[in-house]
């Protein structure tokens, strides 16, 4: 199993580069960051340093969107880099959450991404995309062998078969065995229908995990509160689901749905920060199912079976008062018994 460290771009973005470096030395081999140029610093900016700076580690967007950067722009910018590291990106695209809400837009259809991976994959690629103008284009300067993949997000029906279909893997936005498992299949059965290997689908689940000393009682607590606001970031997509297929559609497992009827709308400038005070209504139990909370041996677990159900790559939310640590416990003790 792969393992990624995902991280907010946060000034100062030396900071964030430390952190990268640092996961690369300890087993990590992708390093994610969030893209929402309001609420953070520009992403792309800080990948360069973090690519110039480790040997390795591949590094992209969890997620970009189809809707704050014209297409070509963002395949320049991950072909350029490619072109200056040896393809060591990897894109994650999605609906555009807090990109999009909070500049005041609608979050993009899954059309609009359908057409954008295609035209940035293959622009990244060295081959010839129409943006939708009639005219097609080619960057000259890109190499033979440039490669991008294509990762998608997504939680809803329609987007996991769109993943399954099209893209080169699925980005999965919590740790649940149950929901993963259902996901993964629906995911694989969606490749399997367009005529594709499943295995050609590289699976990624991303949540936060905050390893504590021992699994009595209390020690978890600490733990939960600084992971509660992923709870509330899973909710935003759950709430769009219920909008579109409804509270009681079978189309959405009850198991997302039930834990949002206490949600009361969402700050986008508390988006995926510990404390975030509209993440109050996430119960314990959705932070125990959708996060990796607990002693070493309890990741390594959960990790375990989270691979035994598909998964290919962990991408660690790490957003939380324990980073260092949370990385050198992962690198001395989680990673090596996983795959050792």
């Amino acid at each position: 199993m792969d393992f990624g460290l995902v991280l907010q771009t946060d000034p100062p973005a030396s900071g964030v580069v430390e952190l990268m470096k640092r996961a690369e030395g300890q087993g990590f081999t992708h390093g994610w960051t969030f893209d929402s140029a309001v609420l953070w610093q520009e992403p792309f900016v800080i990948y360069s340093q973090i690519l110039a700076q480790t040997e390795r580690l591949i590094v992209g967007p969890m997620v970009t969107n189809p809707g704050t950067r014209t297409w070509e722009v963002t395949a320049s910018t991950f072909a350029t880099l490619n072109d200056m590291f040896g393809n060591r990106t990897v894109c994650g695209i999605g609906r555009g959450d807090s990109a999009m809400r909070v500049a005041g837009r609608k979050p993009n259809t899954l059309a609009r991404i359908e057409e954008a991976m295609h035209i940035i994959r293959d622009l990244a690629e060295g081959r010839e995309a129409d943006l939708g103008g009639g005219t097609a284009i080619k960057f000259p300067w890109v190499r033979e062998g440039a490669e991008l993949p294509v990762w998608m997000a997504a939680y809803g029906p329609k987007a996991l078969a769109l993943t399954g279909e099209k893209a080169d893997g699925f980005i999965l936005q919590l740790a649940d065995l149950y929901l993963t498992e259902r996901m993964v299949k629906a995911v694989k059965d969606a490749a399997v229908a367009a005529g594709r290997n499943p295995d050609d689908v590289k699976i990624c689940v991303a949540a936060p995990a905050y390893v504590t000393e021992d699994d009595s009682p209390e020690a978890p607590a600490h733990a939960r509160d600084q992971c509660r606001w992923f709870g509330g970031m899973v909710g935003n997509h759950v709430a769009d689901l219920v909008s579109k297929y409804g509270q009681s559609s079978s189309m959405v497992p009850e198991e997302l749905t039930d834990y949002i009827k206490a949600r009361q709308g969402y700050d986008y400038s508390h988006h995926g920060r510990t404390g975030n005070p509209d993440t109050a209504f996430v119960p314990d139990e959705i932070v125990d199912r959708f996060c990796l909370i607990g002693t070493a041996e309890q990741h390594i677990e959960k990790l375990k079976a989270l691979r035994d159900v598909g998964v290919d790559q962990f991408a660690l939310y790490n957003m939380q008062d324990a980073k260092e640590s949370t990385i050198d416990i992962y690198g001395t003790t989680v990673i090596p018994a996983v795959n050792g």
